[in-house]
């Protein structure tokens, strides 16, 4: 076992030695040996430079007796064999440094009675600070020059001051000239280059080779790369030809992928950019050439799936043909046909998988794989509903459109959550089936369909403005909580502020009440009435139960059955007087309404045609009971005669039977003219009028303008209209040429005769809930009191 040796080295200048790998060895060997018989044996190697004074303390005391280096001492260079190196080793052979002879005569002599090699040596942080002392105490040598040539560095003091450093330049002392005698020359600096004279590559691009590829696809290539090209997009115009040549690297590819969505695989498109003839080789042309190659068919369609009932149900739905080109398109329409169908027929957790398509470049054939995972045939069952519910479960399943053991339809669910929507009660809703696992029949289960739902804000503050001659300006305005009474149960409190109309009420609606779309309401409300035609002060009780359309769902019939309790002061012009008298009148009356509807479009109908009858079983009592009927027929139609183009027209007939006209109640009888109905004429202007004296004219003004009689229509017992209507629309906006004729009778029965007649033109903006009409008419023939123009706005067309 070999100690430790520790090395130690003095801040004093070595030579460098060069020794092999033998001779450090024998020197390692020789320190281990001194190490075990004294504990401490110091190994020295000093050499002092020539231009550097001798160390006092470099060499032993003088008193030590010296003993010189034996030659033949087994532990010198050379006299200790070196052991092999291991088996395995392969080393390069390595030549001495220095030969042992060298290195055994520079070794130093050492003291034989050194006290200091038995002692322990001290630390080298001990050393560094006993140097550091030593050198801050030594005395220079005797004639030797001052530091930096300054005596005061010489003098002994730890401490010098340092002051300025003589200047050496005398043109450093010198005072600056003064700035006055400087001459200085404005900078020239370019121009910069004009902004408008950008410098642009010009070039034009040529497809090869597409015509055939072409011809042969059922869609317009070529204009489906001209649509997405960045060369076609930049007009003929890149900054450089680097950003040319990289458009033509991204049509390139797109060209290609365009290609393989049509079915042509192992399409190829190379690419060039030729230079023109001209002096500086512009336009450039980029030039894409392809070679489609074969274009690639189904040769066999596999669908891995459970059996359907009914058998075939998938590849019925997969509209996929063997022989017909493999396009993209016509892939994806199809598998997406069949996760659309499975759940119509009663599959709701069918999931179709990941295609495989095996392309065989040899044959330009394809095998197309689709896995189909059908899940449990269902039908179903029950409702569940979760969340901050508007209503129950029992309410959700009166807007469904299906029974307890029906086939699962998801168009039927789809509806369902339409419903749920419409009511308007709702932030946020979701409908899913979920298994029950209950068996239904031997082929199907139960499903349950979960509700989630987020009820929403209840109240709601409603208004809308509308304009025509004869009507003038008129607001509505309403509050609603849209479920106080649930479910669906809403009270509504609404008022009108017009030039001719002025009323509130307040009314009760139950939507969906015990049968989808049935609607119950009662209402009570008083409304002053002020038209050329009468002037009235009017309170009304009643009730109503509809089922009619609505923007979201427009249905093919519809119904409605109420009463009414209206008492009514009103203004009425006396033939017999020859003025207007006040006469009160009690009414009590039923309704009766039934529509057919096959037109497209509740608000903006383009096809189809409209058929509705109102009959209206009334009684009055003013100076004795006066029974009667109304009846309102109306038809329309609708012809789409171009992309653009609608043709509409228009009839209504009307009749008032059992009763003369100064029996009835001037609110109750039949009237036309206005923007419903005939227009090119004031509101209600059309049928038997009466001259009355005018209040306001003065006979003995000079310059009286007002006319002497006013004209007063006074309604009559039937009425029959008819309109024409030409639409054109073009973007969010349309015009509307229109003709419509009518006209108004004292007897029960129109004779269709002296029909008045009004013409105009309209704008339309379309806008997600229908769209804005703004309508201008004349009357043709124009009689004496007849506006000249008439304007109506509104929401919704015409009819």
């Amino acid at each position: 076992m070999f100690s430790r040796a520790t090395f130690r080295t003095r801040k004093c200048a070595f030579a460098p030695l060069h020794i092999s790998y033998a001779s450090a060895l024998a020197l390692v060997l020789t320190a281990q040996s001194a190490a075990a018989q004294s504990s401490a044996d110091q190994f020295s190697a000093s050499q002092t430079p020539a231009d550097q004074p001798a160390r006092q303390d470099a060499g032993p005391p003088e008193s030590a007796p010296l003993v010189e280096a034996q030659q033949d001492d087994q532990l010198r260079a050379g006299e200790v064999p070196v052991p092999p190196p291991p088996a395995d080793a392969d080393l390069p052979p390595v030549d001495p440094i220095i030969s042992d002879e060298e290195f055994n005569s520079s070794i130093p002599v050492l003291a034989e009675e050194d006290p200091e090699l038995g002692g322990e040596l001290e630390s080298i942080a001990e050393f560094e600070r006993k140097f550091a002392s030593e050198q801050a105490n030594a005395e220079p040598a005797e004639d030797a020059a001052a530091p930096l040539g300054l005596p005061e560095l010489a003098d002994g003091d730890r401490v010098e001051e340092i002051g300025d450093a003589p200047i050496r330049d005398a043109e450093l002392a010198a005072p600056l000239s003064p700035l006055e005698s400087f001459e200085v020359e404005e900078v020239k600096f370019a121009e910069d280059a004009s902004d408008d004279e950008i410098l642009v590559v010009k070039y034009g691009t040529q497809i090869n080779g597409l015509e055939t590829v072409d011809a042969a696809s059922d869609v317009d290539i070529a204009g489906m790369f001209d649509d997405l090209s960045a060369l076609e997009a930049a007009d003929g115009e890149a900054a450089n030809v680097a950003m040319l040549a990289a458009r033509v690297t991204e049509d390139s590819a797109l060209l290609q992928r365009i290609l393989r969505s049509e079915g042509w695989y192992d399409a190829k498109v190379t690419t060039r950019i030729d230079r023109s003839p001209e002096v500086n080789g512009q336009p450039l042309l980029a030039v894409l050439d392809v070679a489609a190659g074969e274009r690639f068919t189904f040769a066999e369609i596999n669908v891995e799936a459970e059996p359907t009932i009914p058998e075939g149900l998938i590849q019925e739905n997969l509209a996929l043909q063997i022989g017909e080109p493999i396009v993209a398109a016509r892939v994806q329409g199809a598998e997406a046909q069949v996760a659309i169908a499975l759940p119509q027929e009663g599959y709701p957790f069918a999931k179709v998988g990941q295609r495989d398509i095996l392309l065989d470049q040899e044959t330009a054939d394809g095998v197309y794989t689709l896995p189909v995972e059908t899940g449990p045939r269902a039908r179903f069952g029950g409702f569940a509903t979760t969340g901050n519910q508007a209503f129950g479960a029992d309410h959700v399943e009166v807007l469904a459109r299906f029974k307890k053991g029906e086939l699962y339809d998801s168009r039927k669910v789809d509806d369902l959550r339409q419903a749920l929507i419409a009511t308007g009660l709702l932030s946020t809703v979701s409908v899913t089936p979920e298994r029950t696992g209950d068996a239904a029949d031997a082929d199907s289960e139960f499903v349950t369909i979960a509700v989630d739902q987020e009820a929403g804000a209840p109240r709601t503050i409603a208004g809308s403005a509308g304009f025509g001659t004869g009507q003038g300006f008129r607001l509505e305005g309403s509050w609603s909580h849209r479920n106080l009474f649930p479910p669906e149960g809403a009270l509504t409190a609404s008022a009108v502020l017009g030039t001719q109309e002025q009323g509130a009420g307040v009314s009760f609606r139950r939507s969906n009440a015990g049968q989808r779309d049935r609607t119950v309401e009662f209402g009570l409300n008083a409304l002053h009435s002020d038209y050329d035609a009468f002037e009235a002060f009017t309170g009304r009780l009643g009730g109503l139960v509809s089922y009619v359309s609505t923007p979201i769902w427009q249905k093919k019939l519809t119904y409605a059955y109420g009463a009414e309790i209206i008492g009514s002061i009103e203004e009425d012009f006396d033939l017999d007087l020859g003025e207007r008298v006040d006469r009160t009148y009690f009414i009590g009356a039923l309704t009766g309404q039934i529509g057919f509807d096959t037109s497209n479009d509740l608000l903006n109908p383009t096809k189809g045609y409209r058929l509705s009858l109102l009959v209206q079983p009334e009684g009055s009592l003013q100076d004795g009971f006066s029974p009667y009927a109304r009846g309102l027929l109306n038809a329309s139609t609708y012809y789409q005669a171009g992309e653009s183009i609608v043709l509409a027209g228009r009839v209504r007939v009307g009749s008032i039977q059992g009763v003369s006209r100064e029996d009835i109640a001037p609110s109750r009888r039949l009237y036309a003219g206005g923007g419903g109905s005939v227009r090119g004429f004031g509101y209600q202007q059309l049928g038997p009028q009466v001259f009355e004296p005018n209040p306001r004219f003065d006979a003995t003004d000079p310059d009286e303008k007002d006319a002497e009689f006013l004209i007063r229509p006074i309604g009559g017992l039937s009425v029959n209209e008819v309109a024409a209507e030409v639409r054109y629309r073009f973007g969010d906006f349309g015009v509307v040429a229109f003709v419509d004729a009518g006209q108004v009778y004292q007897s029960s029965t129109p004779d269709f005769t002296n029909m008045r007649y009004g013409a105009g033109i309209g704008g339309r903006y379309y806008t997600n809930f229908g769209p804005l009409r703004f309508d201008v008419a004349t009357p043709i023939g124009r009689k004496e009191g007849e506006s000249l123009i008439n304007v109506y706005i509104s929401i919704g067309q015409a009819f």
